[in-house]
């Protein structure tokens, strides 16, 4: 039997859930103090899009270390290397959230008030 740790990081589960739940409300939360409209709801995309991407990469980074790997071991080949890997592991997860992060964002209209579609 595994502990909760175990459970968490190497499990594909929970991250998957995490990352899908994030690409979902990410851009909802956006749109609470973005203004409503087309060029707005591109910002709120491209937006969205950064903050998940940057979010991968941290969340990436803090399952190594709750499994256990030190902060200095993971830039151990230098910042830059770092930030690559992690940046990559971020991109692969855009796979899980991105889809989702799309149709919250293509849903966001039927919420508008001002603005139509």
């Amino acid at each position: 039997m595994t502990n909760l740790s175990d459970a968490f990081a190497s499990g594909l589960i929970v991250p998957a859930a995490v990352l899908a739940l994030l690409g979902w409300a990410v851009p909802r939360l956006l749109a609470l103090v973005i203004p409503e409209g087309l060029r707005p709801l591109m910002l709120i995309a491209l937006l969205s899009t950064i903050v998940m991407g940057v979010f991968g990469a941290l969340f990436f980074a803090g399952l190594y270390v709750w499994q256990g790997m030190p902060m200095a071991a993971l830039f151990e080949a230098g910042l830059a290397a770092g930030v690559v890997h992690f940046g990559r592991l971020s991109l692969i997860s855009a796979l899980l959230w991105g889809p989702i992060m799309v149709l919250s964002i293509a849903g966001l209209p039927k919420n508008w008030i001002k603005e139509t579609w």
